[in-house]
């Protein structure tokens, strides 16, 4: 099942998309709530609702004259108020060429625990524009990842059973303004202006019925489901990424492990996998001055148009616009 929050009158609407149709919630049936805050937060007793409701419709037991088309309306992100958001750090190919390009070695603990970071949930979004102030200009990049959310509360959630925990996967764009992040990572904490400014997920959730043939062993010694789904991105149509989710080594279930060791996990809670092999202009800038020192970097303009795409998740526009503002606050720095 495709979930879909769109804008319906000034207002969030949860729907279903089937055959590039929207259909809201309550077509599929009347007690269906229409936010995906509140199909969150009931998860249990709706997700098998809907899932039946949209049987019928696919199979035409049910029918409607009241689907919108998917190209007529504004989406939204699919959840587009998290309760949180972090963001893993689950493949190792994106981690040792980053390590390689700077020179060092590759980082043992990587392979002992699975890591994440926290990032501003408020500013979660989904297609459409992003709004960059000057500084993000400064070296502003792509992360290509999937995300999942959960679905039900849990704390202490064992890997072994972390997958009943997952709603859903999307794309997500993790943006980075590298300078910013650069120099205040310098304080080994963070990354925070770097990356608080746009998240973008989408275009929407795609539950994991829909997603079982695609399902590969993980990777060895690990544990959790792992997805056979090519993941690329384009900027102004031209490829410049591209992996596959089933490179991931810490699985999504292992991440939740460690998140809700001692916490409680959330319905809402939004989980990044970390970037993906070449997924973002930061590691191909190093890899391409490690193999030539005359290689020019490349980094996000302004209007630039960045697509992600993942199979069977869809796929993620987003265009790069300016605010109107001159202020800088790499211009505010004291001076001693």
């Amino acid at each position: 099942m495709k979930l879909v929050t769109y804008l319906k009158e000034e207002r969030e609407q949860l729907g279903v998309l089937i055959n590039n149709m929207l259909y809201d919630m309550d077509v599929l049936h009347p007690d269906l709530p229409n936010s995906m805050n509140m199909f969150l937060n009931y998860w249990e007793d709706v997700y098998p609702t809907a899932l039946a409701g949209e049987l019928m419709l696919k199979e035409g037991t049910r029918t409607s004259n009241k689907g919108v088309s998917i190209k007529d309306v504004q989406l939204l992100a699919p959840v587009p108020f998290p309760t949180s958001c972090r963001d893993g750090y689950a493949f190792r190919q994106h981690v040792a060429a980053a390590r390689r390009n700077r020179k060092v070695d590759m980082i043992p603990e990587f392979d002992q625990y699975p890591i994440f970071y926290f990032t501003n949930h408020h500013s979660i979004q989904g297609p459409g524009e992003i709004r960059c102030m000057p500084d993000h200009f400064e070296k502003l990049d792509f992360e290509l990842e999937a995300a999942i959310v959960i679905c039900k509360h849990g704390r202490n959630i064992k890997a072994e059973e972390a997958d009943e925990y997952i709603g859903g996967l999307m794309i997500m764009n993790d943006m980075s303004a590298r300078r910013l992040q650069m120099e205040e990572m310098l304080l080994n904490l963070g990354p925070a202006k770097g990356k608080d400014f746009s998240t973008v997920i989408g275009p929407w959730l795609v539950t994991l019925d829909e997603l079982e043939e695609f399902v590969v062993p993980c990777k060895e010694n690990h544990t959790g489901k792992s997805w056979n789904l090519r993941m690329q991105c384009f900027v102004n149509d031209k490829q410049v990424s591209d992996g596959n989710l089933s490179d991931m080594d810490w699985t999504f279930a292992e991440i939740i492990e460690r998140a809700s060791y001692g916490v409680d996990l959330y319905p809402g809670d939004v989980i990044g996998s970390g970037t993906v092999g070449t997924g973002c202009f930061l590691e191909l800038n190093g890899t391409g001055k490690l193999n030539d020192p005359n290689y020019v970097e490349q980094w996000l303009e302004l209007n630039d148009v960045v697509e992600m795409e993942i199979d069977q998740l869809g796929k993620l526009s987003n265009t790069i616009i300016a605010e109107e503002t001159d202020w800088s606050i790499l211009n505010i720095k004291k001076n001693i």
